[in-house]
């Protein structure tokens, strides 16, 4: 049998009358740039995640590239994040000269150790933090960007709370979190809305993915909001009339109009997406050599956009399930501290164990709202059959 690690291909049959017809619709209009439908889904998206202002653009890594710019992630400046994300999580940051800090993770959940933040700005606060041989201010502190990773966000009560005791921005990384509702200040709110920008990407394979590249800015500031609105057009509030040096970051009408298609039922996606990892957690909590990353189902909604594993025989697993046809994926490979590009901050191996650690552990197995019921089985019993 042959078990995709994702496909598109299932939900375009399931819905395809939907989808050609509102690419036909846009085609016929001829307004791919900013045209009706993107408006619509900016509108779509205030109402699903109870954000003030939605501002699409080209990806999520744009989005993060635009929110790092506005808020000042700039040269001379330091934000605190996290060594375990993808990529764009810091790229963000190296691209608008900023610095980024990392923080390990906790084992458990692989979020960023919130506790841990604030241990280091404590330190910075008292003059007895070195980052790369010099000793950083804390005036020169200017914000954390925490990543809501693998079905889960950080603790955003205690991280907001470090925020506004050193008056720090935070700008949410939420580009696999769309659709994750969790508990804030006694509400249920979506993830991404509670810092001072947040951002989701739609990369196919999201939770809410659409057929190429796109992603979304939102934010409950109205300033921050007109500011993110010219930022995507190359710094225009009035065309040809360039206020500040912007970027060329648009989402597509097309891309908009299949993305409303998917809103519509997207609960129904998360719901099969929820009974797929039950089915993965009833049948490989009892395989002795593989961990499951714990999940606090009591601290809000989460959608199952990946389902990793741990496991000491990661590479060997990993090789018997392809070789019995079924793809899998590792988020992340190599943590970022540890990455060529970023041998300029100074750090080396050990310096965040648990990073490393879980990198030389997790697998993510195939997990998609279209997915057989004798597929997962078919997973399931490849991988307690390894382990026997």
């Amino acid at each position: 049998m042959q078990v995709p690690f994702y496909t598109p291909t299932r939900e375009y049959i399931q819905n395809k009358e939907k989808f050609d017809h509102a690419i036909q619709k846009v085609i016929k209009r001829g307004d791919f740039i900013l045209g009706e439908e993107v408006k619509l889904f900016e509108e779509d998206i205030c109402k699903y995640t109870g954000a003030k202002y939605a501002i699409a653009c080209a990806s999520g890594t744009d989005a993060l590239v635009i929110c790092s710019d506005i808020l000042g992630f700039k040269e001379g400046t330091y934000v605190i994040t996290t060594p375990f994300t993808f990529f764009a999580s810091v790229s963000c940051l190296a691209r608008n000269g900023s610095t980024p800090i990392f923080v390990d993770i906790d084992e458990d959940t692989c979020q960023i150790d919130v506790e841990k933040i604030e241990e280091i700005l404590e330190k910075i606060k008292a003059g007895n933090f070195i980052h790369n041989g010099k000793i950083i201010e804390l005036k020169n502190i200017r914000g954390i960007l925490p990543v809501h990773l693998f079905n889960q966000t950080c603790d955003m009560d205690k991280l907001m709370k470090i925020a506004r005791n050193y008056n720090l921005k935070v700008l949410e990384d939420g580009a696999e979190s769309f659709g994750i509702k969790v508990n804030f200040e006694g509400k249920e709110v979506h993830s991404g809305t509670i810092g001072d920008f947040g951002i989701y990407s739609f990369f196919p394979t999201k939770t809410l993915g659409c057929y190429g590249d796109g992603g979304m800015i939102v934010t409950n500031n109205s300033d921050l909001a007109d500011l993110a609105k010219a930022y995507r057009v190359h710094g225009t509030k009035k065309k040809y009339y360039h206020d500040y040096i912007g970027y060329n970051s648009r989402l597509d009408t097309l891309q908009a109009a299949i993305l409303r298609v998917k809103l519509e039922y997207i609960e129904e996606s998360i719901r099969k997406r929820e009974n797929i990892a039950k089915i993965y957690e009833d049948r490989l909590s009892k395989v002795k050599d593989v961990k499951l990353f714990k999940v606090d189902k009591n601290k809000g909604r989460n959608v199952y956009y990946v389902f990793n594993i741990r496991t000491e025989k990661r590479d060997q697993l990993k090789n018997y399930l392809e070789k019995n046809g079924i793809g899998t994926s590792i988020y992340y490979p190599l943590p970022l501290h540890l990455q060529k590009c970023f041998e300029y901050l100074g750090y080396k191996k050990g310096d965040f164990p648990i990073s490393e650690k879980i990198s030389n552990e997790i697998l993510a197995l195939p997990i998609f709202p279209e997915m057989l019921d004798e597929e997962i089985d078919y997973v399931c019993g490849k991988i307690e059959e390894f382990f026997k």
